[in-house]
């Protein structure tokens, strides 16, 4: 069940990141409130699965997952650019957090 609430966590990243950039710096309302309420069930969720599983491995795939998922919503939804040496780089944080899960424990 930790693995769940990991990456719903994670997923609530992306949605709170997402969200903040449509705020606008926080001058609209409804993306704040999403961007708030995304960020309170991401930390929940990350507490709950810190529960069983270990600091460093919860803590760095929550961040990776949200990393990477900001980094493809910003490709697909935002239009930000798509290059070379951006894919590769997420593709070894991708890397970093199945090696992460292989060494775990849990």
């Amino acid at each position: 069940m930790a693995w769940i609430y990991l990456v719903a966590a994670g997923v609530l990243e992306i949605v709170w990141a997402y969200a903040m950039k449509l705020s606008d710096g926080f001058t609209r309302p409804w993306p704040s409130t999403i961007m708030a309420v995304a960020m309170a069930g991401s930390v929940g969720l990350l507490a709950l699965a810190m529960r069983t599983l270990p600091l460093g491995t919860a803590y760095t795939i929550w961040t990776g997952i949200g990393a990477v998922g900001a980094f493809l919503v910003g490709i697909a939804v935002l239009g930000e650019q798509a290059s070379a040496m951006r894919l590769t780089a997420a593709a070894l944080i991708v890397s970093g957090l199945v090696l992460m899960k292989l060494s775990s424990p849990h």
